[in-house]
């Protein structure tokens, strides 16, 4: 999946969405996971990400959505 600019979406970006923060904890597409959201409670998802927001907790995402934006790749 790819953000709006044409970026990949990594594991760890921290993102915004209309004002709500959050990061990138898995990535089905790219068959990445955080250790805490492991591929064996996740891959039935099939495609997308799963981010952690602030606010609003796990959210899954099946397509690219054009609100959200990187705010900043994750340290490597």
């Amino acid at each position: 999946m790819r953000y709006l600019d044409g970026q990949e979406v990594r594991l760890g970006d921290r993102v915004d969405e209309n004002g709500r923060a959050g990061v990138i904890v898995c990535s089905v597409d790219t068959d990445e996971y955080c250790v805490d959201y492991p591929r064996e409670h996740w891959s039935y998802l099939g495609a997308g990400l799963l981010i952690l927001f602030d606010e609003m907790g796990l959210v899954h995402y099946g397509e690219p959505d054009e609100d959200l934006r990187l705010v900043a790749r994750a340290a490597r």
